[in-house]
């Protein structure tokens, strides 16, 4: 017979974020979102119910930016994975939906009688709709449970 062997016990030290919670400029991003969120869906289902046929492509996009901003919102105030990569998504498709239809409403003027949220890359906003998923990118990146794991892994060597 053999004997088992003995136990071995290994000492792990948790990755830990230290970092306080999120009520400085994460909050302010946020609430940004969220404002644009309540404006850009507002338009949108407002423009959609009282006059369509004049803009149908202008108003439906400003409706579609709402409701990405409502999920970016919403995303961003939640740290687990899959609203995690629900932020990505959002900031992503706002980001291109700034640069195409931004893009477009320039050069292809005759497709937007009337404007977006994202015409002219939101000038009517004061071009925040351009840096806003901009923002949202650094604040995803940043503030990553990931990141913040391995830095803690990587301190501990």
């Amino acid at each position: 017979m053999t004997e088992p062997a003995p136990a071995v016990t290994v000492h792990t030290r948790p990755a830990e974020d230290t970092r306080r919670p999120a009520y400085g400029l994460g909050r302010v991003l946020i609430l940004i979102y969220g404002i644009f969120a309540l404006a850009a869906t507002a338009r949108g289902l407002v423009q959609i119910l009282t006059r369509l046929e004049d803009a149908p492509v202008a108003y439906v996009l400003s409706l579609f930016a709402g409701l990405v901003y409502i999920l970016a919102t919403v995303a961003l105030g939640h740290n687990g994975r899959r609203m995690r990569r629900l932020g990505w998504i959002a900031v992503t498709v706002e980001l291109l939906g700034v640069a195409i239809i931004g893009a477009l409403s320039v050069t292809v003027t005759e497709i937007f009688p009337d404007d977006t949220v994202w015409s002219q890359f939101g000038s009517g906003y004061g071009y925040v709709p351009a840096v806003l998923p901009l923002l949202g990118i650094i604040w995803l990146w940043h503030s990553s449970p990931g990141r913040i794991a391995s830095r803690g892994e990587r301190a501990d060597r």
